[in-house]
């Protein structure tokens, strides 16, 4: 896939989800937090720094990978986290110049919410960032 501008998206259970409006944040810790929203969903992605790198997911709280799909007023969590669903994050560049980041990512999430009936997993396949202009927070969090 060939992109010009900047962008969010993949395939959620094999059909192309595009976000339409998306944020990255680098906290002082320099830990970075993506938010792509899309209809009545919220994708995050964290990870531990903006280092050109791959993060794991599904082996702590600090790489994770979230969607909350909102129907109603039922808010369903899908989240990947200590032995809790898999896949990665891979930050390819971090242009310091422009303030942008681009990657990666691939996961597996569940459903970790309790008014979920059945546990559910979504899956996410070649999902890309591309270009998405960074804030930084020099605020540290209590």
């Amino acid at each position: 896939m060939k992109f010009n501008n900047p962008a969010v998206q993949g395939l959620k259970d094999n059909v192309v989800w595009r976000a339409t409006l998306f944020t990255a944040v680098q906290a002082a810790d320099g830990s970075l937090t993506i938010e792509a929203y899309q209809k009545n969903e919220i994708l995050t992605l964290t990870t531990s720094s903006t280092s050109v790198q791959t993060y794991p997911l599904g082996v702590d709280l600090i790489n994770k990978a979230t969607l909350v799909e909102k129907v109603g007023d039922v808010n369903t969590i899908f989240s990947t986290g200590i032995n809790s669903g898999e896949g990665q994050i891979v930050i390819t560049e971090l242009d310091a110049v422009n303030h942008t980041i681009t990657g990666e990512f691939k996961f597996n999430a569940i459903t970790t919410s309790v008014n979920a009936s059945t546990v559910r997993t979504i899956n996410f396949q070649k999902g890309i960032f591309y270009k998405v202009p960074i804030t930084i927070d020099t605020k540290l969090q209590n």
